[in-house]
């Protein structure tokens, strides 16, 4: 029996063989998933119907999981639309999900196309997909180290 928040079997799995500087992409509803990712990055649908699951829930599941040294969310272009609306109310949320796992992480922002990148990396292992509705929501985790 799992003590952690944790428990769908695919994504235990696929985090129990991962290791430091391991990816984990939790991708809101709008993000290509099938088209944007690591070469060796599994996919696992949440997406339940519009709105369940969101990227908060599976951050929170994750972060009683596993130990995390590094958490991106995808910057907004200057140039964008959504971008003069100010930082969207979702990583407010995240940064309070952090500070009650006990975390002291900043949330840091990768520029839209260069989070693109970042996800394409060789240590992208897994991406969770979301019907997350809110803009801007995508994250990605960088694994840390057990300490104990």
């Amino acid at each position: 029996m799992l003590k952690h928040m944790l428990v769908h079997p695919q994504i235990n799995e696929v985090l129990g063989r991962a290791g430091h500087h391991a990816k984990i992409l939790i991708a809101d509803g709008n993000y290509p998933a099938s088209t944007k990712h690591g070469p060796h990055a599994e996919l696992v649908c949440l997406n339940l119907c519009p709105g369940v699951v969101t990227v908060a829930q599976v951050l929170r599941a994750l972060l009683s999981a596993i130990p995390v040294d590094e958490i991106n969310m995808m910057g907004i272009p200057p140039d964008d639309p959504y971008a003069q609306a100010g930082e969207p109310p979702v990583w407010k949320e995240y940064r309070a999900i952090i500070k009650d796992a006990g975390l002291k992480l900043p949330l840091q922002a990768i520029q839209k196309w260069d989070f693109y990148k970042a996800v394409a990396s060789e240590d992208h292992v897994l991406t969770i997909q979301t019907a997350d509705q809110a803009l801007w929501a995508n994250l990605l985790l960088t694994m840390g180290c057990r300490q104990s």
